[in-house]
Parts: structure tokens; sequence; C-alpha cells
């Protein structure tokens, strides 16, 4: 049997340096899908963290996320103000169902792509 050599982990990998920052990542995904039930008032929170926390993550592969969260945030609740303005011409329903779907799909492919290591694709 020969003997294997080792080789030390990647200084450069993932991890490095973005351990607080994958964990407040986390924690934004969670308060987004809560906002679902109560009244967005999370997903305020969690854009606060991101806007706060943004410049701790610059240059990591953690950054990705926080835009992705913020930009989910901010398109999430132009649309929910248009659909709720539009209820009224009942097309406004429509428009509140595609953007809780479109949220819970970013929330999702988000998360996902934070659990694999990797930013996620636009």
């Amino acid at each position: 049997m020969s003997e294997q050599e080792y080789i030390p982990a990647d200084p450069d990998g993932p991890d490095r340096n973005s351990g607080s920052g994958r964990n407040l990542a986390v924690v934004v995904y969670i308060l987004q899908a809560l906002s679902f039930f109560v009244g967005g008032i999370s997903g305020l929170a969690g854009v606060i963290v991101n806007y706060v926390k943004l410049e701790d993550v610059a240059n990591t592969w953690i950054e990705p996320h926080f835009r992705w969260q913020i930009r989910t945030f901010w398109i999430g609740l132009l649309w929910t103000v248009i659909g709720v303005v539009t209820v009224p011409l009942l097309i406004g329903w429509f428009i509140l169902l595609g953007v809780s779907i479109w949220v819970i799909y970013r929330i999702v492919k988000g998360a996902l792509a934070l659990n694999d290591g990797r930013p996620p694709e636009a």
C-alpha cells in the first residue's frame, strides 16, 4: 500500500473569512420567508441587515447572496405595491400571486445555492 500525500485545504476557498457572513445570509433568507406570515416586517429587517453588513462581505462569495436578497426585497415590494393598488381591477390578485411565487422561487434558489457554497445565478 502506498502512503497518500496530505493535501491541505485551499486557503482561498469559499469558507475563508465568510462564516459569519454565511450565517447572516441564512438568517436573511429565513426572515424573507417569514415575511409571508408576519406582513413583510421580517423582510424589511432582513434587507436592513443586508445593507448594514454588505461592506463586511464585499469581495467574498457571500456578497452575491446579499445583492440577490436586496434585489428580491425591492422588486418584490414594488410588485406587491402595484398588485395591492390594482386589486380593485382584479388584475391585482394575479400580480400578487405572481410576485409571491417569484419571491418564494428566489428565496429557495438562493438558499439552495448558499447551502452548496456557491453564489446564486440570475
